[in-house]
């Protein structure tokens, strides 16, 4: 992806306003997008771990694979933020699919030479998951223009069941379609056509480009760097992110929301930790109990993004998500006080439908809390404390299982996120303050 200047610098005219709505067609071609992407990054994501583990059969190596791919929402998040805050977000996101289709096409041609190394693998990572890191930041932006305020609820709705689809069902399916495509060899050669996986991955992102270069190019408003600035970029960049630092501090609402972003990543980052474990071990179970527990999961996100929005508008966005953090901790507390495949592939339902509902709601109130010109910087933010803080959650968890229980883990989730849901309550039952 090409280096983003620090300023704009383009003389051509404004575009014309675009309307808005979640009926409007570039709204619609903004979600189509969002879907191709994600059943590309779907592929990726199953694939990807397959490929390096065979490739190699390395722990070593897997596990560098495997860092790589989440440190850009580490390391390049906060920074990539800033810079989408000072960029046209149509462009940022045309140039980040753009990238990702080039990276991962280039993938699939060392794979299919076999010279896709461990250290290939792991500059691959890195790099399409940094240049994914720009495309999320200028996509909640697009969202916010194209959806308006009014459907913003409805928008983010429609945002989570397409991940869903996309990410956790269609493009995980795809790919083992892809590497279930022969029978199996002696075990030592790959019977399976790899370099087929990323050939669809880069196939999805250039569509999604594609569809990218046909949205309108809504300029949201900006802040401008004040005349005869000499700052050098780099300064200016550290300035813009302590200004969207001090905003998220100040503001009650974001500081509300990141806390409890924070507490319930660290929470169920830990119960996902161990179930696996406590599926074989606790239940007694085979594994196939967990892809069970996790397609109950996905059906319980997909029914709470539809029924969200229409639960907050009768009764506003406050209660739906405290009531959403409620049912989260019961689902999991379902799951560790009750062992059983029923329970537990119940207690994930219920979590699902927590998750959506939370996700859905959360979304939108952290997007009408933010200043459009800030909405890079504070999305970018959010997604630096829910992943630092996932890590964290998921080295307790073994510790805590050893100490006590498998069980034991998933009742001290519940309360830990019922806890959560208390100290935020009034924060979130108070209507929010607009942004400015």
């Amino acid at each position: 992806m090409r280096s983003p200047r620090a300023e704009r610098t383009d003389v051509t005219a404004d575009p014309p306003p675009v309307r808005h709505g979640i009926r409007t067609p570039a709204f619609r071609r903004l979600l189509r997008v969002w879907f191709i992407a994600l059943v590309g990054d779907g592929i990726r994501v199953t694939a990807l771990p397959v490929f390096a583990a065979i490739s190699t059969r390395d722990p070593l190596a897997v596990s560098a694979v495997a860092v790589a791919e989440v440190l850009p929402w580490l390391l390049v998040s906060l920074p990539a933020g800033a810079l989408v805050d000072r960029m046209r977000p149509r462009t940022v996101v045309l140039c980040a699919h753009s990238a990702r289709a080039l990276l991962t096409a280039a993938l699939a041609g060392l794979v299919l030479v076999n010279q896709a190394g461990v250290l290939v693998l792991v500059v691959f990572a890195f790099l399409v998951t940094s240049a994914q890191t720009f495309a999320d930041s200028a996509e909640q932006l697009l969202l916010v223009e194209l959806a308006g305020p009014e459907d913003l609820d409805r928008a983010n709705g429609w945002f989570v069941t397409a991940e869903t689809i996309g990410l956790d069902l269609a493009g995980p399916l795809a790919a083992g379609l892809v590497l279930a495509a022969e029978p199996a060899g002696d075990g030592l050669v790959l019977a399976w056509p790899p370099a087929l996986c990323f050939a669809l991955n880069a196939l999805a992102f250039l569509v999604a480009a594609v569809e990218v270069a046909r949205l309108p190019d809504v300029v949201p408003e900006r802040g401008e760097p004040a005349p005869g600035d000499q700052r050098s970029a780099l300064v200016r960049l550290r300035a813009d992110l302590l200004e969207g630092g001090r905003f998220l501090l100040r503001s009650r609402g974001l500081r509300a929301l990141v806390g409890t972003v924070m507490i319930t990543a660290f929470a169920v980052s830990a119960a996902n930790a161990v179930t696996a474990l406590y599926v074989v071990q606790t239940l007694g179970a085979p594994a196939a109990v967990m892809s069970a527990m996790l397609i109950a999961l996905s059906l319980g996100t997909l029914l709470a993004a539809r029924v969200s929005p229409l639960l907050a508008g009768k009764v506003g966005d406050g209660p739906v998500m405290i009531g959403s953090l409620v049912l989260l901790g019961a689902g999991m507390v379902l799951v560790g006080a009750v062992p059983s495949v029923a329970t537990a592939v119940l207690g994930y339902l219920v979590v699902g439908c927590a998750v959506g509902g939370w996700n859905v709601l959360a979304a939108s109130r952290r997007q009408r809390l933010t200043p459009s010109r800030m909405m890079g910087r504070v999305s970018s933010t959010y997604r630096v404390l829910t992943w630092g803080f996932m890590p964290l959650g998921a080295g307790l968890a073994g510790p805590l299982a050893v100490q006590t229980s498998l069980r034991a883990v998933f009742l001290v989730v519940g309360v830990l996120i019922a806890a959560a849901a208390l100290l935020a309550a009034r924060a979130l039952l108070r209507v929010p303050e607009p942004a400015v």
